[in-house]
């Protein structure tokens, strides 16, 4: 997180990350998806559309407002974020706990509902905030 910060400011990086983040959590949904097809049918297209649109046009706009909010939150506390840099801070956490995303999709995919998926579930949840924590850290020790 520190040699993004370094790096400088440039929008087109947090974004790449963000819609990295993004495509890699729909390919996380495919095993499910085929699975949900299989057991109930339907149209696996129609599906796969719905989920595409959904992690790459809205998915990323909820992205940008939980960094506002997580921007508004935590400005009073420290004067050394910006924006940026808490929105930086959101999406490579978010990107940085992708794998384990993805092995919550092959969970659901494989095994289904049940005690695994939530384990695995919990275990994303946990690695996604302890990147954002460390990455807050970050962004509050490196002069913007």
């Amino acid at each position: 997180m520190r040699r993004l910060l370094t790096a400088g400011q440039r929008e087109d990086r947090a974004l790449a990350i963000l819609m990295a983040g993004c495509l890699l959590m729909f390919v996380s949904s495919l095993p499910r998806l085929a699975r949900e097809q299989f057991e109930q049918g339907g149209d696996l297209t129609q599906m796969l559309t719905y989920e595409f649109v959904s992690w790459m046009l809205f998915w990323p706009l909820l992205f940008y407002i939980f960094a506002g909010l997580i921007h508004v939150v935590t400005r009073p506390f420290t004067k050394l974020g910006t924006f940026f840099t808490t929105r930086l801070a959101v999406f490579w956490s978010f990107f940085a706990a992708t794998p384990l995303a993805l092995l919550n999709g092959l969970t659901a995919g494989f095994v289904g509902e049940g005690q695994a998926l939530v384990a695995v579930g919990v275990l994303w949840l946990a690695m996604f905030l302890w990147f954002f924590i460390g990455s807050l850290r970050a962004t509050f020790q490196v002069p913007s």
